[in-house]
């Protein structure tokens, strides 16, 4: 399997990637081709717990490397940066049980905004927005799975050099959308992740004042390469495609229960 990760922008993504991936994780098991990142605090989360598949593998030898590694978890989440490797690793996959979803990654290329107005804030502020969007995305996710996907959070921030939560208020301070951003200024990329805009608050532009703020923050920053992650058919890629992003790549996920 040849790689077709040749633009040097997407190579830089990849690696910041890879790079955020193990600074966040609580431990790492190696394995042919990558490694699995392990965060024992929060089992539950699989974007916490998973197989980072970063170079080339044996395809047919990867599902039984992923039950040695995951195989304490009630979940299975395998992540494929390359397209080859993700194509060659996909029909051991599927016979394993897994299905597979793209994730785009999308990298800005038009102008910076001016300064949107939203600020940063630590996760206490963030604590009941997180959950109240999560029981709205997850309406069938106990209160253990609730509580997971808010609190694991806090490990985002040893995952960059430079890692921001940013809100933006309505008129009576609430937060109405917020974002995560991480910078790391030395290689000159950020990723902005996880924007989401509270139901009571939608069309109301909040989104975008976090995206400018974001946007000019990694600018300022010294990142040239900033980008985020939209998945493939849902309807975000479009307003971020508006809004100066372009595709240059792609994350394959597998995952099976």
């Amino acid at each position: 399997m040849t790689s077709v990760a040749t633009d040097p922008e997407l190579r830089r993504i990849h690696g910041f990637l890879s790079a955020f991936t193990r600074r966040q994780a609580e431990r790492t098991v190696g394995i042919p081709g990558g490694f699995a990142a392990l965060n024992d605090t929060f089992p539950l989360s699989r974007a916490d717990n998973h197989v980072l598949v970063e170079g080339p593998t044996d395809p047919e030898a990867l599902p039984g490397r992923v039950e040695e590694v995951l195989g304490h978890l009630p979940h299975r989440a395998v992540y494929v940066l390359d397209p080859v490797t993700a194509e060659a690793c996909a029909g051991p996959l599927a016979r394993a049980g897994y299905t597979r979803t793209a994730v785009v990654l999308m990298r800005h290329t038009g102008p910076v905004p001016e300064r949107g107005g939203a600020r940063e804030v630590d996760l206490p502020a963030l604590r009941g927005p997180l959950a109240e969007s999560w029981r709205r995305f997850l309406p069938g996710a106990g209160d253990e799975v609730v509580r997971t996907l808010v609190e694991r959070r806090v490990v985002r921030r040893r995952g960059a050099p430079d890692v921001r939560f940013l809100a933006s208020h309505d008129e009576w301070g609430e937060v109405a959308s917020w974002g995560d951003l991480y910078l790391d200024p030395a290689a000159g990329v950020a990723q902005i992740e996880d924007l989401v805009t509270a139901e009571s608050h939608l069309g109301q532009g909040h989104a975008g004042v976090v995206l400018d703020t974001a946007l000019r923050m990694a600018a300022e920053a010294g990142c040239t390469t900033r980008f985020l992650t939209a998945f493939a058919d849902d309807w975000p890629r479009r307003w971020y495609e508006r809004r100066g992003f372009v595709p240059v790549g792609s994350v394959d996920c597998f995952e099976r229960e």
